[in-house]
This record gives structure tokens, sequence and C-alpha cells, in this order.
């Protein structure tokens, strides 16, 4: 019986994952070590969970808990069975008008904060990763972050935790009675955690060290400063559980005390001739109020000195320069002004290289961020292919910061890391430095060794510093635990592990591991697969944004099983690359919705997307190819033959019943998967020919009306409201506005439908034809051209590549703006709001995040309704064009989280721009999506 079949007496089979390409894609976290876990599954309950622990011990198969997998020291991986927490575990709760919020591990900090930001509090961990980083990776790995220092993090302001024990049993130190409850059923831990704590506390010179170590950022080990901070057994283990990286329990609950989220900031990059001026600055700038402190290297400053936008003195300083990055919050401007003075006092004593300038301005300061957070991506982009990007993190008495970062300028001299570089959180003495290494050969695993081993020395035994300041321990410094902290709170450590997990059953190897060379074993490969792939560092930032990330890969897995495509073949075991290569056409290549919104969230801004559309271009036979070109070449007829097909499906719902093609299309989709479904959305529109005057250009002519295909064939409105042609029409004559619609508008289309399926050729031949329209009907350039559906706005601006040579001066020439452009500029500018809407909600398609129109988005809106709503889960629908129609699983997972959040209010109004995702968000949610420029001829 093989382990998923075993797994059915513990959960319902769809959430068990067993499949090569299921463990194969969960094998990888955003470390660079490598374990294949026997089966991947995902529990719903607490009641599962402890289910699970009752099958690991029975048939002794070790369990790793899994949150967002962005843990850079492989404590998200194993061989074992591997539970992801990511899908079910997602509870956000706001308590205590916004002082405390209660959480489960599935969670994103991003989306807590979100949640917190009206009461202005947010969390006090704030990891660079927060976005893509859940609850359960921030609690189990202590996660700190910029600003908020010893005193923010996981550990201290985590109120109450709810748990489970590798034994079964779950208790909560929210529950009074619990705690009487946990020492009469478990005894022997009770009793060990007593006799740690007073092994502890009368020990001195123990005591003192663990007080000491914890004065500056150290996850190295367990936070062992719980059997100081606190008395009880049960809160001792509770906030040792904060920082133990799924070794010792489960978290499935806890309450955070919350910090203030100041809405005021003040923000300066200050330039220092060297790196001791740098670090003598911390103190004084720390001691006046700054809430951030960073600090970057030159190193540094040379990585990211390619952004556009960056001042010119960049790369001009000197070789042994450094900046920091300071910002001071406030809740008020006048708290802003009081630190600005205090500032100016200690000014003087600083040695710089300019003259701080501050900016309250919020894009000047997100841009400084921008060159602080893009270190670290800046050097992913630019390694060699093959090789992986190491992240540490350590930390050094602030007053020896200096020393010791010339110290390990020696060291990636003395072993060869020659790019890399070093910047981190000064004032906690955190510092990072970024290394690209390859592991295919042993003599780079051996340099590899030999520089982490110099790095030990060098923080443990010249400085007494931390190996491990907010990146938790995992498997890179267990072998090394025991050299940081002695033999004696070692001794405590293995103790703990031992007496609640004495079949080290769970995440064994992390933190605890006699294996002295742990950290060299596992090692992840990064073979040469592919452009888009190799620069992938599979940190998981993509994952949140991915549409089809709960039903089947993510643009990171789908990257790890191309990569593990290839060792298979390179390995030539067949069955294996045949059985994956088989799987992954479904889940990698027909579930992705091309949408893009990964390369937003990617460091090295990868779009998976644009993989995902040549693979599908690849695998297109000879035929198939015809087949397009053929579609193309013949557009109008085929656009035609549609709407006609439309109009039947329409009016057979009207005779027969208003869900007689849902059920018939439905039904025949069980028998032919390739069957599209039918939707309600679907409503057949009108000629074009009908719009009389606008088919006349005349001296009011602004611009180019360009009506969509969608719009031409499926433009009419659920509700029977007019078209949307003819809601253009009528607004833009209630503004007095001209636009024209060609005549020959018929058959033109952007080419999104070929481009989405990988029809290389049938998309350059359709895009070539309609610049060239463009060009005739724009008379060369004069008018601007408007489309209807931003999605393919978008697709027709990024068309130029594809373009021949003469046609790319055209589009030089051209001006094609969205919708939204046309509205904001030339519509409202001379119309009158006459009534506004209480609330309404909104659906930002993924065109528009990647136009950079969501705020000019947003902003119609407001001037039209007292509420507007963008739902904290909005993303892309997964309906990309026609995909939903085909994998309607894929829309329905993707326009869940936002459906249930909409579902919980009532709007006047639901808006979009773009009519598939309209139709989608339709379905979705109940009710009926519509074009913003519906809105606006509701309310003039």
């Amino acid at each position: 019986m093989n382990i998923g079949t075993m797994l059915e007496q513990v959960m319902p089979k769809a959430r068990i994952k067993a499949r090569l390409i299921d463990v194969v894609s969960y094998a990888s976290d955003a470390g660079f070590y490598y374990l294949l876990p026997k089966a991947v599954v995902q529990p719903v309950s607490e009641e599962e969970v402890k289910r699970l622990f009752s099958f690991s011990h029975e048939h002794r198969i070790p369990l790793t808990f899994r949150a967002a997998g962005t843990s850079l020291s492989g404590q998200s991986i194993t061989d074992g069975i591997l539970v992801d927490l990511s899908q079910y575990w997602s509870l956000v709760r706001v308590e205590d008008s916004g002082e405390s919020v209660r959480v489960q591990p599935g969670v994103t900090g991003a989306v807590v904060n979100a949640q917190l930001k009206k009461y202005k509090k947010k969390i006090g961990p704030d990891p660079a990763s927060i976005n893509s980083a859940m609850m359960g990776g921030i609690l189990s790995n202590n996660a700190s972050g910029m600003c908020c220092g010893v005193s923010r993090n996981s550990y201290h302001t985590t109120r109450y935790i709810r748990f489970i024990l590798p034994n079964g049993l779950s208790y909560s130190t929210e529950i009074k009675e619990d705690y009487g409850r946990f020492r009469l059923e478990n005894p022997a831990i009770f009793d060990t955690l007593i006799a740690l704590r007073e092994q502890i506390r009368s020990n001195p010179e123990i005591y003192a060290r663990i007080r000491n170590k914890y004065k500056t950022k150290n996850t190295v080990g367990y936070s062992v400063n719980a059997f100081i901070d606190h008395h009880e057994p049960m809160d001792i283990l509770a906030h040792l559980l904060i920082g133990a990286e799924g070794t010792l329990g489960f978290i499935a609950e806890a309450v955070m005390q919350t910090v203030p989220d100041y809405p005021m900031k003040s923000t300066a990059l200050i330039y220092f001739p060297d790196i001791f001026a740098a670090c003598r600055a911390i103190v004084p700038l720390t001691n006046s109020g700054a809430e951030a402190v960073e600090l970057m290297d030159r190193a540094s400053l040379r990585s990211v000195e390619h952004i556009p936008g960056l001042p010119d003195v960049l790369k001009t300083l000197p070789e042994s320069a450094a900046a920091l990055l300071v910002e001071y919050q406030g809740n008020t401007q006048q708290e802003l002004d009081e630190k600005s003075e205090r500032f100016l006092a200690v000014a003087p004593e600083l040695t710089t290289l300019n003259a701080p300038v501050f900016t309250t301005n919020p894009i000047e300061q997100a841009f400084l961020w921008k060159i602080r957070k893009g270190m670290f991506p800046a050097v992913g982009a630019v390694r060699a292919s093959g090789s992986t990007v190491i992240l540490e993190d350590i930390a050094f008495p602030v007053a020896q910061l200096g020393d010791a970062i010339l110290d390990l300028h020696g060291l990636f001299k003395a072993h060869g890391y020659h790019q890399a570089i070093i910047f981190g959180h000064a004032k906690d003495g955190n510092i990072h430095f970024v290394v690209t290494q390859s592991f295919e050969s042993p003599s780079e695993v051996d340099r590899y060794d030999r520089f982490l081993q110099d790095v030990v020395d060098l923080v443990v035994k010249k400085y007494d510093g931390a190996l491990k300041a907010e990146h938790g321990t995992g498997r890179n410094m267990a072998p090394f635990v025991s050299t940081e902290w002695g033999g004696e709170i070692y001794e405590v450590m293995r103790s703990l592990k031992s007496v609640i997990d004495p079949e080290n059953l769970l995440n064994p190897g992390v933190i605890i591991n006699a294996d002295k060379n742990a950290h060299i074993q596992n090692l992840k490969e990064l073979p040469k697969v592919e452009e888009e792939v190799d620069r992938c560092m599979e940190c998981g930032f993509c994952e949140y944004k991915c549409p089809s990330r709960n039903i089947t890969l993510t643009p990171r897995r789908r990257i790890v099983v191309r990569r593990e495509l290839l060792r298979l073949k390179r390995q030539g075991k067949t069955p294996a690359y045949k059985e994956l290569l088989k799987e992954y056409q479904y889940d990698g290549l027909e579930t992705c919705a091309v949408d893009g919104l990964c390369a937003t969230a990617c460091p090295v801004d990868i779009n998976t997307g644009s993989l995902v559309k040549r693979l599908r271009r690849e695998s297109h036979s000879d035929f198939a190819n015809s087949m397009a070109m053929m579609v193309a070449k013949n557009f109008r007829p085929v656009a035609g033959a549609v709407k006609l097909a439309l109009q039947a499906g329409n009016a057979m719902n009207k005779i027969l019943g208003a869900n007689t093609l849902v059920k018939t299309t439905g039904a025949i989709k069980k028998v032919v998967p390739v069957m599209p479904l039918w939707s309600n959305q679907l409503h057949a529109s009108v000629d074009t020919k009908a719009y009389g005057s606008s088919n006349i250009k005349s001296e009011k002519t602004v611009a180019i009306y360009f009506p969509t295909c969608i719009s031409r064939n499926m433009g009419g409105s659920a509700d029977k409201e007019e078209s949307i042609v003819d809601v253009f029409k009528k607004v833009s004559e209630k503004a007095d506005v001209g636009f024209w619609i060609p005549d020959d508008i018929a058959g033109t289309c952007c080419g999104q439908l070929f481009s989405s399926k990988g029809f290389k050729d049938a998309y350059n031949y359709t895009v070539n034809q309609t610049i060239e329209k463009l060009w005739n009907w724009t008379d060369h350039g004069q008018y601007p051209v408007v489309l209807d559906i931003t999605s393919c706005t978008h697709t027709l601006q990024g068309c130029r590549p594809a373009l021949n040579p003469e046609n790319q001066q055209r589009y030089d020439a051209l001006n094609i703006i969205d919708s939204i452009d046309y509205i904001s500029d030339y519509l409202l500018p001379k119309l009158t709001i006459r009534q506004k809407k209480n609330a309404i909600v909104l659906h930002p398609v993924c065109s528009l995040q990647h136009m950079g129109l969501e705020a000019k988005f947003v902003s119609i809106a407001r001037q039209m309704a007292e509420v507007v709503d963008v739902p904290l889960h909005a993303g892309c629908c997964g309906m990309a064009g026609d995909r939903g129609f085909l994998f309607p699983e894929l829309t329905r997972s993707a326009t869940m989280p936002e459906a249930l959040e909409v579902k919980q209010k009532d709007y006047e109004g639901y808006y979009s721009t773009s009519k598939t995702c309209e139709m989608a968000m339709s379905d979705a949610v109940g009710k009926n999506y519509k074009s913003l420029i519906y809105l606006l001829n509701e309310c003039i």
C-alpha cells in the first residue's frame, strides 16, 4: 500500500498530494537544501493534525509543517510527510480595538497588517518577505525585521498561543484550565521544564549569558530566554515554540499584541566616507529616536547603481564608502518634528559625505526603501546560471560592527566571493551578507564549507555574536548551535527535544542535529534549464499572487518541476521523466493563467506566464499552428460565427430555461473535457454599424474608439442594460466629446487570443494587421486609440516586439490608451457628477496593475461613490481570456478568496474593466460586475 492510500485514514483523498509532480514541486523552499517528501497533505482542522501525529508515530514517518516556504535555512523541507498549511488556516480577527490580532498559520503578514491598518496598528515582526511570509513561519522562526529590533519580534509580541504537542494533546495559554491539564497530562515534560528552569536560574553564569545573548537579535537554537522570562512551565513551553521552527509542536493559533503603525515618516539616505564612520553614527541615530537604521556597504550600493532614478552621487562614491538609510516615524507631524530636532542635535557628530536630506514624500520614501530592498535581488539577477544565492544573517555587538564588517570583507576575498555584499539592520548589530554559490562540484561544496567554518569562528570566537539573527537555525546552522551557546545550554536544548519529541519525528535534522556536516548535506542543485528558469531563486515571493496556487502549481513550483525534469532527463530516468512531463501538462501549463502578476512580486522580475506561453508554443503541432493562422486570417467570419452561437445560446436559454446551456455544457464536459462551459454572463451584443455619428470623424473627434472583439461580440449586459459600446457613446455625448468607430472594425483583434495560447505566428500576423489599421484610422497617429477592455489595451501596448520594422515605426507614433485614461483625461474634466452612490466595490484586473493604472481606476470610482472598496484579496480571477471556460476549476479557485470577502457586504454596484473578468467575478459573487464606464453613466 502506498503512502497516499495509507494517509486516507487521516483525511480525504482530495487533500493528499502524493503524485510525482506534487512531491517534486514541494521539495524546495527558499533555502538552498532539497529533500523529496513522501507525500504532501493539507489538513483543515486540529483534529486532522492530531491524526497526522498519530499516523507519524504509528508508521515512524517524520512530519514537517510548512506555511509559505520562504524560510532560508532549510527548515521547511522534509523527506517525510510535508504538512502544507498555506490554504486552509487563514483566520485573521482584529480584537481589543486593534490592540491585538488573532491569527492562524496560513495567513500572510501583509494581510494581517492590512486588517490592522484602519486601527493604525501592525504586528511587531516586519520581515522583508512579509507580503509572502505566513504567520506560521513568522512565529516558528521568531521573525523580526527592519524596525522591530529585539523587543517587537514574534517572541515578545505573542500574547497567547494554541498548540498541539507531538503526543496529540492540545493546549491554549488563553485558557486557565489548560495549565492544570498540561501538568496532569504531561508529567515528564512538565517536570523537565521545571528542572531546566531551575538549572538555568541557579547558575549565574548561564543566566547572565542567556540574558546577554538576547540583547541583540538571536534565533540560534531554541528561545531559552523563556526559562528566564516566564515561570509557569506551560508559558515557558509556549515561548519555546516561538522560534522552534516546528520541531517541538504545531502552533494552531496565536494572539499577537500589536504595535503602532506610524502614519508620519521622514526618510533619508546618508552617505559616509567609510564603514567605521557609518557604524559610529548608529548609536547616536538610534538614541535620537530613529525607527530604522539600515546599513549598506559600498558593494551593496554598487549592486543597485543601475536602478533608474538613483542619484548620480552613488556612482561617484569612494571605494570605502558606506550608507545608512535612516527613518523617523511618528503619529503626528509634531512628533516627527521633535525627532527631527533630535537628529539635528546629533548631526554634528556624524562624519558624512553629503548633507542629509530627509523626505516626507511617500513616493520618494518608497524609492529609498526600494534601493535597500533591491540589493538581495540585484545580486540574484546577475549571478551565474546554475548558482544559487545564499543570504546569511548574523549579529555583532554594535560597538564592534565596523571591525566585524571589515573582517567579513576579508573572508569574502579569501574564499573568492567577489560579488558579495553586506547590508542590514544596523541599530541591532544585525547584518545580512549575500554570496552566490554553485554546488555542482565537490570543490565548490568544500569552498562553501571552509567559508562557513571561518564565518562561525569569526562570529562566535572573535566577537561572541549570533550566527543567526532572524532567519532561524534550520539545517544550515544546526551543527554550530553548540559552538555558539556552549555545551551546557546546548544540552538544555537537546533535553527539550528529547522529552517533547522522543521519537525525533517532528522536523528532524533542524536545530538539533548530531551530524556535524548537516550544513553541506542535501544541497540543492540549480541546473541550467532555460533563461526564464535560471534566474529563479525559489524564494516563493511570487506565490501569493498566483491564481492557480490552491489547485495546481505556483510560479516557483512550476520552475522547480522544470528543473527536476532536466535532472531526470540527464540521469536517464525515462519512466519518471515521462510521468512528470505528463502531469506537468495540466498542472504546469493548462492551469496557468499567464496573467504575469508573479513578475510584480518577483525579486528578479521573472514572468512565469511568459515561460508558460513559450512552452505552450513549443508544444503546438504544425496542424494546430496552421489552424490558429487560419482563424487569424479569417477572424471576421469566425467572430461572426461566435456571435451567432451566443445569440443561439441566449435564445435557447430564453425558451428552455435560464440554466439550460450551463447544465448541457457541464454534462458534455464530463465526457469531453475540452468542451468549454457556458456562462449565464454571456450575452451577444449588437452590431457596431448602428452607431450613426460615431462612424463619422468631425471637429469634436478626440479619439478613435476601438471596441474590442469581446465587446463587439459579447458586450451585452447580464441585467439587460445597454451594451458597453452604447454606454461608451452615451457618456461621450454627455461630455460633448466625439470619437470615431472605424467602419472596418469588424475582424480586428488585439491578438491576446493567440498570444495567451502560444500561437506565435497567428499573434504576429494579427497585431501587424491591427497596427496597420490603427495607423490609417488615426491619420498616422493624429488621434489616440482607446480600447474598452483593459487586458486588450495591455496586449496592444506590449506588441512592439512582434511587429515588423515598418509597423514598429508606426507603433512608436501611436498613442494607445485604456478606457480608464479616456474617462480620467477626456471625459471627467467636462462632466458634472450629479449623484454619488453610497458604496461600491472594484475588481482591479491584472492588466491595470501591469500598466500602473490601478490608482487612477480607484480615483475615478471615488469621485462617484462615498465608499469605494478594493478587496484585500483582489487578484487575478483566473479567467485568462477563455481559460475559465475550459478550466472552470481555475476560476473558481482564483476568485474564491475575493468573492468570500465581497459577499460580507452589500454594495450598490460592482465594477471592473474587462468583460471576461467581470463574468468570472459575477459568477463567483452572484452580483453583476460591469465596466467602470457604466458607473460614470449612472452618476453624471
